[in-house]
């Protein structure tokens, strides 16, 4: 057997590396897919919370949106006010012994994962809507948009680039809070290092390799989320049209630069 502390650390990646790999594999299965899902959650919830309620709506709307925007706020106060671990248990185990519906433990991650991210995702996506200068949405309005519209052509692609860092760091809390789903026998990252440290009780080494496989995959999600805001900024620097209104009235007419003279000074 191994004597030292980077012996073991290459014992055990050889003996368990085939169990590491499939962890991390489960872990970012969860996070990507339950992040994604929760944009879109948060997506319809922040749009929804948004909705305008005029003075001159009918009091059917009135009353059916306020109910609406209250079941959308318990929703995102529960969620976002209770640990993903909690949530976990309840919803599986609940799930059976109220309603007898016995779901595997994939899709009980998934699940949570999903309506976790949702709820915070819908405040971020709210807090992004709001962030919208409020004249580009009169401007909307003025021209016949109505409140779903202005979000699609005119609120929302700009908002998207506001909340593309909160939906980075929801990505990355993912990928380290799966781990709490080995409550319910998900056999993530963290539930296959506890079962591969059990065998030789040298859970310093495993959980040092889990360590470093978890910072891999965060750093690798932090900076491809980066590069994908790089590229929605777009080029830093934009050459100028130089065009001479004159020539063509009713349109820029681009015209070839001039070319520097050299010259003695």
């Amino acid at each position: 057997m191994p004597e030292s502390f980077f012996g073991w650390v290459l014992f055990l990646i050889d003996k368990y590396g085939t169990i590491f790999l499939k962890g991390a594999g489960v872990t970012l299965a969860l996070a990507v897919v339950g992040t994604a899902i929760g944009c879109i959650i948060g997506l319809i919830v922040g749009v929804i919370q948004t909705i305008p309620v005029e003075d001159d709506d009918s009091v059917a709307k009135k009353i059916c949106v306020k109910i609406v925007k209250f079941i959308l706020d318990a929703y995102v106060e529960i969620f976002r006010g209770t640990p993903m671990i909690v949530q976990a248990m309840v919803l599986y185990y609940g799930a059976m012994s109220m309603f007898d519906i016995d779901m595997s433990p994939m899709f009980a991650g998934f699940f949570v994962v999903s309506i976790n991210t949702g709820a915070y995702m819908a405040e971020t996506v709210r807090g992004g809507i709001d962030s919208i200068d409020i004249g580009q949405k009169e401007a909307a309005v003025a021209i016949g948009m109505n409140h779903f519209e202005t979000m699609r052509y005119v609120v929302l692609p700009q908002a998207l680039r506001n909340v593309m860092p909160q939906l980075g760091n929801n990505l990355i809390i993912n990928i380290k809070d799966t781990s709490v789903l080995n409550v319910i026998s998900v056999t993530e990252l963290y539930f296959a290092s506890k079962s591969a440290a059990g065998v030789y009780y040298r859970y310093f080494e495993v959980f040092f390799v889990t360590c470093v496989v978890y910072f891999i995959m965060t750093f690798a999600a932090s900076r491809f989320l980066r590069w994908c805001e790089t590229k929605m900024d777009g080029p830093r620097d934009y050459d100028l049209v130089n065009y001479d209104p004159m020539m063509d009235p009713c349109g820029a007419v681009p015209l070839p630069k001039k070319k520097e003279q050299k010259g003695r000074v």
